[in-house]
């Protein structure tokens, strides 16, 4: 495509940043792009809770003008990024897609928000997603689902879905989204985008609306791997305001981007491909691991026995700080507060007008798990569940430097499908849960379609802090392969597209 027809709004971060160094574009030029991208999309999509479009304006002027003196800031100045509406951003909205922040204005920045300001991205607006991230599918939104723009009768993944919609459907370059359970890799499965979801303690959390604290991580969408690494080098980093940052020196990531696996010992779980598994997912990835095999890895067959005990471990843990970290909404300091005679009555009113059923479910979940006599039955051994499938990776990894399976057992299922079945729903996220459990880095490539025309995840599982190893084996599959340049088709998530429903899926490269 010459630069004279060219979308802006297609280009990956690399891409418009050579762009933008040569001046061939300008930061308006891709910004507006963007912005036009969204006005075309979002009455069917609804990635987006807040467009700040006068801010991200701004934002794009400082940058031409600093790219004009030739001094950028950094290879994301004047680049588009959208945040999942759980990052707190200063003088902009931010919701967590529940009714009980609907109007919250932050006064400061999360780090990682801040961090994206001083390398000069253009921040484009709040994305879509489960209610304090707490789902599969970003059909837990107060605020309406989010839509798959391969099919719009599908799901988007969750919790991270208006994040990896945004970026498949060009609304923006790059987003970032967190990962509870598989909240960032599921989605980009399930949006044919690459998610990344970092070791524990890589990247700070300071300042993101907290769903499940052991486990919760920010991690990057990009269009490609290269992306990825782009976002991850500017998160990634010590912050003394989180007490679980880990102090240690940041890679340059994007030197680990080579195009052959050559000495890479690749590991695949047995346990990973299950009874009931899509069977176009399973021989996708399969096709994925011969052709890692033929770039010069070594691969073998692995075991993670514990995997299955994983889903319950989680929903214990996870949902027992639920429970701890929402008991700070009680319609008193902050957020939604019902109108009541006693501060009880203030408490109950403000909770059960201001949260979701699924919220209220898993807080009644935890609340259980962690009160006097189940404490121990339920919390504390899952705990001891959580050290056996840690233990599980650690003598995986002695043999291995990477682990890949599916990402998920199925491609995008249908929009209201799973969610009378909250136990079904759970289950999306089998294959991705061990991974947080443990506090590992693990990130998702697409490797295919379906036969619907519908993405399919390649995931990756790396050593603690092992994120080099795992973007270079998903950066010389990427290269080897042509799945990464597939888009969805972009008329049939235009307004005036066609309507939604069983086989609107598309592609276009």
């Amino acid at each position: 495509m010459s630069a004279s027809n060219l979308d802006p709004s297609r280009l990956t971060i690399a891409a418009a940043a050579e762009r933008l160094r040569r001046r061939e574009l300008s930061a308006g030029e891709i910004l507006e792009a963007c912005l036009a991208r969204i006005a075309a999309t979002e009455p069917r999509l609804r990635a987006f809770l807040t467009v700040s479009g006068e801010l991200a304006r701004s934002q794009a002027r400082e940058a031409d003008e600093r790219l004009r003196r030739g001094e950028p800031r950094s290879v994301l100045d004047g680049i588009p990024i959208a945040l999942k509406d759980v990052f707190v951003t200063r003088g902009v909205r931010t919701t967590a897609a529940s009714r009980i922040l609907e109007n919250f204005v932050p006064p400061y920045d999360a780090t990682t928000v801040a961090r994206l300001r001083e390398r000069g991205a253009v921040l484009i607006g709040k994305t879509n997603c489960d209610e304090f991230a707490m789902g599969s599918s970003t059909e837990n939104s107060a605020f309406g689902p989010t839509r798959n723009p391969w099919s719009l009768d599908r799901v988007p993944g969750g919790s991270s879905g208006g994040s990896a919609v945004a970026v498949a459907a060009g609304q923006c370059l790059g987003a970032l989204g967190t990962d509870t359970g598989g909240s960032i890799r599921l989605p980009a499965a399930y949006c044919g985008v690459v998610g990344l979801k970092p070791t524990y303690g890589r990247v700070s959390r300071q300042g993101i609306v907290a769903y499940a604290s052991s486990l919760d991580q920010v991690g990057p969408f990009g269009a490609d791997v290269r992306d990825a690494a782009i976002l991850l080098e500017a998160l990634a980093g010590h912050d003394p305001l989180d007490s679980t940052s880990a102090p240690l020196p940041v890679p340059r990531y994007q030197d680990a981007l080579r195009p052959e696996a050559d000495g890479l010992r690749v590991g695949v779980p047995r346990e990973y491909f299950q009874e009931g598994m899509q069977p176009e997912v399973e021989s996708g990835v399969r096709e994925a691991i011969a052709v890692l095999e033929s770039l010069g890895a070594a691969v073998e067959m692995v075991s993670l026995p514990h995997t299955p005990y994983a889903v319950a471990a989680y929903y214990l843990v996870a949902t027992a700080e639920a429970s701890s970290n929402l008991a700070r909404y009680d319609g008193i300091r902050y957020g939604r507060r019902a109108a009541a005679k006693t501060l009880l009555e203030t408490y109950r009113r403000s909770r059960e007008q201001g949260f979701g059923a699924e919220v209220k479910r898993r807080i009644m979940l935890g609340t259980y798990a962690l009160s006097a006599g189940y404490y121990d039955a339920y919390y504390v051994k899952a705990q001891k569940v959580r050290t056996l499938i840690r233990r599980d990776f650690d003598r995986a990894f002695e043999q291995c430097d990477v682990l890949v399976a599916p990402t998920a057992p199925t491609t995008a299922f249908r929009l209201g499908e799973k969610t009378a079945d909250p136990l079904t729903m759970y289950l999306s996220d089998v294959l991705t849960i061990s991974v947080n459990l443990a506090g590992l880095p693990g990130m998702s490539i697409p490797c295919g379609v379906d036969g619907g025309g519908l993405p399919i995840g390649l995931q990756l599982i790396g050593k603690p802090f092992g994120e080099e190893s795992l973007l270079r084996a998903a950066y010389a599959y990427e290269q080897a392969t042509d799945w990464h340049e597939l888009r969805p088709d972009p008329a049939l998530c235009a307004a005036q597209g066609p309507a939604g429903g069983p086989g609107d899926g598309g592609a276009r490269r």
